[in-house]
């Protein structure tokens, strides 16, 4: 078997037929449910200046401190390969004048992200979302509605063994005494916890919930939570989210231990897991962000979105791709209805028709071998006398079919 010394990079992967087949049907099913729902599609760059994810994402999370692809281009400017895609959304947003459409705005992408983290299943260094955000709107309707989008493409994809959670981080002003005293809990037992929680506990203390460290889960087990200190309107807000999930039928438990890597998140924030990951468990989750998009500069916006990970869906799903059959196969007796048959297949894939031709310069057998090997479902064999047969490849039975009338016999 020939091979290359040439290797993808660690933690990257080439995307090959069978595995593009699957990602093109979840990204198929995931835009036809966003489109009926009002949601439209954009794009954003591979790369983004790094100040947009220090500020934006946050300069204490691990994704800012550690994780980023960040280096200098030929200008002199700090660049970054995104490893989220809300932020640049929101810069999108601000740049192209977003703000002054109707509101809310209402998006969904799909793309390559990056991070430097440490490969494994379910988690690479460049990696494939795809989400949504509703742009412009406090309501919790938007909340469940979003919530239920992300349920409706996973049931759709049929996703095995998902699990809602559900949990609220208040408005940051709401936030700021039970801030104070989850640090306070956390200094007092300062000593039992990991390095990394330690050096963050004036930054993000809200990070030791998500901690895998032993000694830090057992000082998290007796820790104060935040949903059980929200203070009216948002444990109203909080309240009505769970009550419209309820109405639409959706399974959800409440976590008050559930928090997000990300800095911008307030009030409602729910995670999608799947029983059938392990350790890597989510396939999805987000929340709201009310104040992201002041902090890049603009207005005042309440905003919620959230991101599932292809390759994690992919993972639940278990499954190989299908073969894609073809109509047919155009195939001939002799070379001298080579150029015949590529204008033949010309025809019949403007007619709709999903048919295929021999590149290779096989004999009349080796091509039929190459028809059944594609799946393919006929074979039109053009003769050395100028007439063509059709060819049932599954029986073998084959008749003679007039030029006009191919088209139409592979319809049928």
């Amino acid at each position: 078997m020939a091979a290359s010394k040439y290797q993808a990079p660690r933690g990257t992967f080439d995307i090959l037929p069978d595995a593009a087949r699957i990602r093109a049907r979840i990204e198929r099913t995931a835009a036809e449910i966003f489109v009926r729902a009002g949601y439209e599609p954009v794009s954003t760059p591979a790369f983004e200046d790094t100040e947009l994810f220090e500020r934006g994402v946050g300069r204490s999370t691990d994704i800012v401190r550690k994780e980023m692809f960040t280096f200098e281009d030929k200008g002199g400017r700090s660049i970054t390969l995104r490893p989220e895609g809300t932020a640049p959304i929101c810069r999108a947003y601000l740049e192209h004048g977003m703000h002054k459409l109707a509101q809310p705005v209402k998006l969904f992408y799909a793309g390559p992200f990056f991070r430097h983290e440490r490969p494994q299943a379910g988690r690479y260094r460049q990696f494939h979302q795809l989400g949504l955000e509703a742009i412009g709107t406090d309501s919790p309707l938007a909340d469940a509605e979003a919530i239920m989008l992300l349920a409706e493409l996973l049931a759709e994809l049929g996703v095995p063994g998902v699990q809602l959670r559900l949990g609220s981080l208040g408005s940051p002003d709401a936030r700021r005494d039970y801030l104070e005293e989850l640090k306070a809990h956390l200094r007092a037992h300062e000593a039992e916890l990991s390095k990394d929680v330690r050096e963050r506990i004036e930054l993000n203390p809200l990070r030791a919930f998500d901690s895998s460290d032993e000694g830090t889960r057992g000082v998290m087990e007796n820790a104060p939570t935040i949903v059980e200190r929200l203070n009216e309107e948002d444990a109203a807000h909080f309240a009505e989210v769970c009550s419209l999930l309820d109405a639409s039928g959706i399974d959800y438990e409440i976590d008050p231990t559930l928090v997000r890597g990300l800095d911008y998140y307030t009030r409602t924030i729910f995670s999608f897991v799947c029983s059938e990951l392990g350790a890597q468990s989510e396939v999805g989750g987000g929340g709201r962000y009310d104040g992201l998009i002041e902090q890049l500069g603009g207005p005042p916006t309440p905003a919620i979105g959230w991101a599932a990970g292809v390759e994690r869906i992919m993972l639940a799903l278990g499954e190989k791709a299908e073969a894609t059959d073809r109509d047919a196969f155009v195939a001939v007796a002799d070379d001298g209805q080579r150029q015949r048959a590529l204008a033949l297949t010309g025809e019949l894939r403007h007619a709709g028709l999903a048919v295929e031709v021999d590149l290779a310069g096989r004999s009349l057998k080796g091509q039929l071998k190459h028809a059944d090997r594609i799946r393919a479902r006929r074979a039109v064999i053009l003769e050395a006398d100028g007439t063509m047969q059709l060819r049932d490849m599954q029986t073998g039975d084959q008749h003679p079919v007039e030029p006009g009338a191919v088209a139409d016999e592979l319809s049928k």
